[in-house]
């Protein structure tokens, strides 16, 4: 069987580096900084490999280790290959590449943030951002819990991946896009239901 990455299901990777000490709201505004930044500045190939060296000098930074990191981007970069084929087609190569460098640019820099920063913290830091719009209606626990949520998850999906390829390993299987596919969605939808369940008994939606 083959030996499973260190990717903790907490997705947090606890540490003392300066990103695990910075507070979560600086965190999250670096965050929507860097992604808008790149959304708006990343115009080249270049430019928009600059940013993805950006994103990735902070695991160092955060002494995450270097397998955590890379298989952090094991889920993303085959969808986002295939979206760049796409617009390889559909537009350029060259526009391709820049929209393929700049989105994981973006991805990097997030899964950053969910390994040096607790679902804890980036809950109150939105409650406290979002607190202002509470006061008029808009359900800012509901929507901080769920972009809190959305970002846990990434990681978690990845390693439910993981957890299916082992098994086909240690059966000997080989090839057959269903016999994968079908696991990891059957896991992904217990993974939301139970999710649901545990949301709705706290009366989350109520």
């Amino acid at each position: 069987m083959a030996r499973r990455l260190p990717i903790p299901l907490s997705v947090h990777v606890p540490g003392d580096s300066v990103l695990h000490r910075a507070p979560a709201p600086a965190k999250l505004a670096g965050l929507i900084a860097f992604i808008l930044v790149v959304s708006l500045g990343a115009r080249t190939i270049a430019l928009a490999g600059a940013a993805v060296a950006v994103a990735a000098a902070g695991y160092p930074v955060a002494r995450i280790p270097a397998r955590v990191a890379a298989w952090q981007m094991l889920g993303a970069v085959p969808i986002l290959a295939g979206i760049a084929v796409l617009q390889a087609i559909t537009a350029s190569p060259q526009r391709a590449a820049v929209m393929f460098l700049s989105i994981l640019a973006c991805v990097v820099a997030a899964t950053l943030l969910t390994l040096t920063t607790r679902v804890s913290e980036m809950m109150d830091a939105l409650d406290r951002a979002l607190a202002p719009l509470g006061r008029r209606g808009f359900p800012a626990r509901t929507v901080s819990l769920a972009l809190s949520l959305t970002l846990r998850l990434i990681p978690l999906q990845v390693a439910a991946v993981q957890e299916v390829l082992d098994a086909r390993r240690a059966r000997g299987a080989r090839g057959s896009p269903a016999a994968f596919g079908v696991p990891v969605v059957i896991r992904t939808v217990r993974r939301a239901e139970a999710m649901s369940d545990a949301l709705l008994a706290r009366g989350v939606g109520d």
